[in-house]
């Protein structure tokens, strides 16, 4: 049985993997890591520091060390850490968002994208771009901050989240897919698809369905 590790910088990111797991790989065993200081951290620093990415290798390290065959950061705030962490370690370690860009780009147009945490952004758009560039293509992201969400799903209203992310979702009906940004916004789906006509991504299913390739199983 794969021992595949979590790492969550946020406790709303957990529900929406383990469901992932249990859809699209149901034998694999899982546990969670979780240290909630590191978005109250990102934001004080305003950057992606030095320290901070080696807080993100510490973490994947231990993963490995406790015997995981796979890691999934499920945090969107730490693209290029979790990169150094891939770099650096001899076994599958994923972003939280690769896949569901991949999917994205197979689809083609102009991509939208609902985020309802602002200092993940930035790193998502290299992200992104990344990998229009890796792939030599003409693509383009536009993304929508949803303010508040994120604070009502944390205070437990997750019917204000998943509506507030729905009412901004028409903001990208130019786009050709529209992408939801985090693990934690996976919930509103529905919500959201209810609003537009575009196909909607979640990172979680994507991930979990790349992570399973990866290692073989």
């Amino acid at each position: 049985m794969t021992k595949v590790v979590l790492i969550h910088a946020v406790e709303v990111a957990m529900r929406p993997v383990e469901d992932a797991l249990r859809e699209h790989w149901p034998d694999a065993r899982s546990s969670n890591l979780l240290d909630d200081a590191l978005p109250r951290d990102l934001e004080a620093a305003g950057t992606l520091t030095h320290a901070i990415t080696e807080r993100i290798v510490g973490l994947a390290h231990y993963a490995m060390e406790s015997g995981a065959q796979g890691v999934l950061f499920t945090c969107s705030a730490f693209g290029a850490a979790i990169e150094e962490a891939a770099r650096r370690l001899p076994i599958p370690i994923l972003k939280p968002n690769e896949a569901m860009f991949e999917a994205a780009l197979d689809a083609g147009g102009t991509v939208g994208m609902l985020a309802t945490f602002k200092p993940s952004v930035e790193s998502m758009v290299r992200e992104f771009e990344a990998e229009v560039n890796r792939r030599d293509l003409d693509a383009q992201l536009d993304t929508v901050f949803v303010p508040g969400a994120l604070d009502a799903l944390k205070s437990g209203d997750a019917a204000t989240h998943d509506r507030l992310l729905a009412d901004a979702a028409p903001q990208l009906s130019h786009c050709s897919t529209i992408l939801l940004a985090h693990f934690s916004t996976a919930r509103a789906a529905a919500s959201v698809r209810s609003r537009v006509s575009q196909p909607v991504l979640t990172s979680p299913g994507s991930a979990v369905i790349k992570l399973r390739r990866l290692s073989g199983r």
